[in-house]
């Protein structure tokens, strides 16, 4: 159970911290020259957490643990971009099929975010779960 919660708390902490900067920093004038009329100026917490607090536990469930102990950082990376790439796949595709002026550009650059944040995040668990002594 420890080496469980230490892979969700190291996911959690890389996949919040990357997405913070990229959302809060380095993408947000992207974000809002393409869907700028669409955003809200506060963020709704609550959904926010949701989010994270599911997504990690697929990146764990679905690649952090079935790569197991060292070394399966290869499966463990590789597994996680593949959830990244199809959970943002699909935000992304489901906006261009049914709202109106969706950017292609910023889905493009929003699956490939989801895909590389993913395999970050699932490191980050992987080496906190790595670390945490089997009980």
């Amino acid at each position: 159970m420890k080496r469980h919660l230490a892979a969700y708390f190291g996911t959690l902490i890389v996949m919040v911290g990357l997405d913070l900067l990229w959302l809060g920093i380095i993408a947000k004038p992207i974000y809002q020259q393409g869907i700028g009329h669409l955003m809200t100026d506060k963020p709704n917490m609550s959904a926010a957490v949701l989010f994270y607090a599911l997504f990690g536990i697929g990146l764990v469930v679905f690649a952090v643990l079935p790569a197991g102990p060292a070394p399966g950082w290869g499966k463990t990376m590789g597994m996680a971009a593949l959830f990244g790439f199809f959970a943002y796949a699909t935000y992304d595709l489901t906006n261009l099929a049914t709202l109106k002026q969706w950017p292609m550009g910023l889905s493009v650059m929003d699956v490939a975010w989801g895909t590389c944040v993913s395999a970050a995040a699932a490191a980050g668990g992987k080496a906190l779960m790595d670390g945490a002594a089997p009980l």
